[in-house]
């Protein structure tokens, strides 16, 4: 009778830790799924801590000065390896430089692109732009006919959108600016199939620049649309403006 009794008595004792160890784990995998959840519906996310201010400096370098220089790293890389015509990442480090990484769109297909970010470099994608060179359209003379060449084709642009890590980013119509005149220099077998020169041009543009990411894995979705129904002729080559370039991209980024 004692041996049944204490035998009684240690699987009832099994039991009750078996109880408590459940309604641990219940409460752990509650409060993950409850974390995740609030952070993926954070509507009064504070933007200000994922990206830097229209109105900024970021590394001493204001906001349309970077979109410039992204411009410049752009047009300079040949057609063969230009990450805006790459489908899967493998071209996302041709021509970077610390502090700040360029991203691109896509042109007339969704893509994922997967790529290696080094840690404390900030991020400087296009939602959509649009730019206007004296090489591209020879018949524009001044700096004003640029300027109004590259508005009038950004003005087609009718919505911006991203997330990031599942988060939306709210007020990308914000991050509109244009620039002053600048250089940018085309190479060989460039992607306006271009004779290769220096020239001058004015660009416009909706942009997303985002402060540098904590190590790990990330995930930035990006897009833009133009208006479909608009009678407005876009000449010069498809790289200068947004038509074309409206469709979803997502970037899975390591940053290591």
């Amino acid at each position: 009778m004692r041996n049944f009794l204490l035998s009684t008595s240690f699987f009832s004792l099994i039991l009750i830790l078996l109880l408590i160890n459940s309604v641990d784990i219940v409460s752990i995998s509650t409060a993950e799924v409850s974390n995740n959840t609030a952070f993926l519906n954070n509507t009064s996310l504070d933007v200000s801590n994922l990206v830097y201010d229209i109105n900024s400096n970021p590394f001493n370098v204001s906001y349309a000065d970077w979109t410039e220089k992204w411009w410049q790293w752009s047009y300079a890389i040949p057609w063969a390896t230009n990450p805006s015509y790459d489908d899967t990442g493998k071209y996302c480090g041709e021509n970077q430089n610390a502090p700040v990484w360029f991203l691109t769109l896509s042109y007339n297909h969704p893509v994922t692109r997967t790529c290696e970010i080094p840690q404390n470099t900030a991020l400087l994608i296009t939602l959509l732009n649009s730019e206007c060179s004296y090489a591209e359209f020879p018949s524009l003379k001044t700096e004003q006919e640029l300027r109004e060449c590259a508005k009038s084709m950004q003005d087609l642009v009718v919505g911006v959108s991203a997330t990031l890590d599942g988060v939306s980013l709210p007020n990308l119509e914000n991050y509109r600016i244009q620039t002053d005149l600048f250089n940018f220099t085309l190479p060989e077998n460039n992607i306006l199939n271009l004779t290769s020169q220096t020239t001058q041009a004015v660009a416009d543009g909706n942009w997303l620049f985002i402060k540098p990411l904590p190590p790990g894995t990330h995930e930035l979705i990006a897009k833009g649309d133009v208006n479909s129904t608009s009678k407005i002729e876009i000449e010069g080559n498809q790289y200068d403006g947004p038509i074309g370039w409206n469709y979803t991209t997502t970037y899975i980024l390591h940053v290591k």
